[in-house]
């Protein structure tokens, strides 16, 4: 139903965010060095099920956001282009500042989920990003921003995973690696690159 999306372009594009460094990869990989894979799992179910709130929020929403309005639509266009160069800036500013580990078992799954949720990012990023790979002339939007938005938050979950197991060996190496100039820079060249692809793709002929 919806094969003529640019699947391979929202991977790249998602896979750019995920493996951009950022709050939740900085937490993640320093708690997971701290206080093992088992805190940092925890952690990363809250994130997920923090993430997957936001989606559904934003996609019950979005059909009557986008239905056939330009004034909105290009609103919605450059809003999206915006919060991605935001990202570049705030991937090239980080300056590697995270939580420290949590002594409660529990405390890493709740502060995931609270933070996702009390994110405003996250509903903006659903809404303003996800939502400019789906086609409004196929329908059911909310549709198409849940599927896209799930291959997301899949993706996301693949790559947290992953900064758990690494860091859990490597300890504050990857910390260290994650804000370096060169992986700062590297990072938010890409995202900006997916800001100017946003900008063009999405243009109304």
């Amino acid at each position: 139903m919806f094969a003529s999306l640019d699947w391979p372009a929202f991977i790249v594009a998602m896979l750019a965010v995920e493996l951009t460094p950022g709050p939740n990869m900085g937490w993640l990989a320093t708690l997971s060095a701290r206080a093992g894979r088992k805190h940092g799992l925890k952690a990363v179910a809250g994130i997920t099920l923090g993430l997957a709130v936001q989606l559904v929020a934003a996609a019950t929403g979005l059909s009557a956001v986008l239905s056939g309005s330009i004034t909105l639509y290009e609103a919605l266009r450059w809003g999206g282009v915006a919060f991605m160069l935001y990202l570049a800036w705030e991937a090239f500013s980080d300056d590697g500042s995270a939580p420290p580990a949590m002594a409660n078992k529990l405390a890493g799954f709740r502060r995931g989920l609270i933070a996702n949720l009390l994110n405003p990012k996250a509903l903006v990023f659903y809404l303003l990003v996800v939502g400019q790979f789906a086609d409004p002339q196929l329908g059911h939007l909310w549709l198409q921003i849940l599927i896209l938005g799930s291959l997301h938050i899949l993706l996301s979950l693949i790559v947290h995973v992953t900064i758990v197991l690494v860091a859990d060996h490597l300890g504050t190496l990857l910390d260290k690696w994650r804000t370096s100039f060169a992986a700062r820079l590297s990072f938010g060249l890409a995202l900006a690159v997916v800001a100017l692809w946003i900008a063009m793709s999405t243009a109304r002929p």
